[in-house]
């Protein structure tokens, strides 16, 4: 058996709260109304290509990429669209998304709907990059970076490592769980189709131990399509971290500043295995996702396929919410954001909702630092939270900048640990917004 592998540096353990974990993916179904948004990854914005009145398709491509580091939106639906205009977000900006009534579920004709699995990877590997741009798929882990970009390798690199990553640490969300247990041999064939693009020497998925299931249930699905391996990992957030990732299961480490193939390796999410699985082998473009809806104050924890573009509070009023007041959070409670606008549209990015109890218990009081540096012990980029909130108190972005504060992922180890309460990620943030602004 493999040795359990964990990063180095930092880390912290906060509880799991996984209470979906053991609930089957349950289809949504379709709502009345969606509000597709034309930016759901990074970068521009795409280009719309249909107007009030058009009728679309599920899968009918609504807005082009515009530029390479840009993604195709596709429909979720059938129906007629009634409005392309600037709609709120779930954080409350505004944002370009085209509205569509929906009239039936048709789909356009070369999606493949049945449910056989197709083993034999017969794309080569410049059509495998081509059919993911014109599908519109990307980072589904939370990052929403546009994969063509990453399954192109630049040249005079090489990837010794592709890795997938089933690690899930947020806790509460299970999404990716409940995916790998449900369909890992088309993650499986999903992992060798980027394998084929990228010409990884090693493929990986990584998986939480405390997920025995989706362990069990992988470990079976590599046994039946050769050339993929499954790496067991400790539990410990942010082990789901890319650049934690890479170094978990390759023993690498990414350089400051630098991107994961300049350590040679690559990293996916199982979701975007399982969407370029179906893209390539089924024709079918990524406009649904699953989405865990749990929390202290829901009724009915659970994960479920979503059209994207589905308002958020239809999700919510199917799971339940026990209190009239409460708080909720569109992704994980360490990394997600509380959300302003409950009918924001799920997107190819949303991985959870949750549904907590009155917002006042969430805030505790601040205090004054009190220079413990446990938030340096945790950190796992070995960074100085305490430093950088000092340093951006006083408005000295430059010296943050100096002590490599653009190296933070964000993960809010140093603001869950700290005893004085303080927001330190805040003000990681906020420091990682000015400094890039001014350059």
């Amino acid at each position: 058996m493999k040795k359990i592998k964990t990063f180095t540096i930092g880390g912290i353990h906060p509880d799991k709260f996984k209470l979906s974990s053991d609930i089957a993916i349950e289809d949504a179904g379709v709502p009345e109304i969606v509000t597709i948004p034309v930016k759901q990854h990074i970068g521009a914005p795409a280009k719309i290509l249909v107007g009030k009145g058009d009728k679309v398709k599920v899968g009918t491509l609504v807005a082009d990429a515009d530029g390479i580091i840009s993604a195709d939106v596709h429909s979720s639906v059938s129906g007629e669209v009634i409005k392309v205009e600037e709609t709120e977000t779930g954080s409350g900006y505004p944002e370009k998304m085209i509205t569509i009534k929906v009239e039936g579920d048709e789909w356009e004709e070369d999606i493949d709907r049945t449910p056989d699995i197709v083993s034999e990877i017969t794309a080569s590997a410049e059509d495998i990059v081509n059919i993911i741009r014109k599908s519109g798929i990307v980072g589904m882990g939370g990052a929403g970076f546009p994969t063509p970009v990453k399954v192109t390798v630049p040249q005079g690199k090489n990837v010794d490592y592709l890795i997938l990553n089933g690690i899930e640490c947020e806790p509460y969300l299970t999404a990716d769980d409940r995916l790998m247990q449900e369909c890992s041999e088309q993650i499986v064939i999903g992992a060798k189709i980027l394998s084929k693009a990228l010409n990884a020497k090693k493929t990986v998925i990584a998986v939480d131990e405390n997920k025995p299931n989706a362990i069990k249930t992988l470990k079976k699905a590599v046994g039946i399509h050769k050339g993929v391996s499954v790496q067991v990992c400790a539990t410990k957030y942010p082990q789901g971290a890319e650049k934690q990732l890479i170094t978990a299961v390759s023993g690498r480490e990414v350089p400051s500043g630098g991107l994961p193939i300049d350590a040679g390796c690559v990293v996916q999410n199982v979701g975007t295995a399982f969407a370029i699985y179906e893209a390539v082998q089924k024709n079918k473009p990524l406009f649904e996702r699953i989405v865990t809806v749990s929390g202290d104050d829901v009724e009915k924890a659970g994960n479920f396929r979503v059209r994207i573009g589905t308002p958020s509070s239809y999700l919510i009023e199917k799971a339940g919410q026990k209190s009239e007041i409460g708080k909720i959070i569109f992704g994980g409670p360490m990394m997600g954001i509380a959300g302003v606008n409950l009918n924001a549209p799920i997107t190819k990015i949303s991985s959870g909702i949750l549904i907590l109890k009155d917002e006042s218990a969430y805030k505790p009081e601040v205090s004054p630092c009190i220079r413990c540096a446990t938030c340096v012990d945790v950190c796992p980029q070995g960074l100085e939270p305490y430093m950088i909130h000092s340093l951006i108190r006083n408005g000295e972005y430059d010296e943050a900048e100096k002590i490599h504060v653009l190296d933070c992922i964000e993960c809010g180890c140093c603001a869950y640990s700290c005893p004085a309460r303080i927001p330190l990620l805040d003000y990681c943030k906020l420091a990682k917004y000015e400094i890039r602004k001014k350059k």
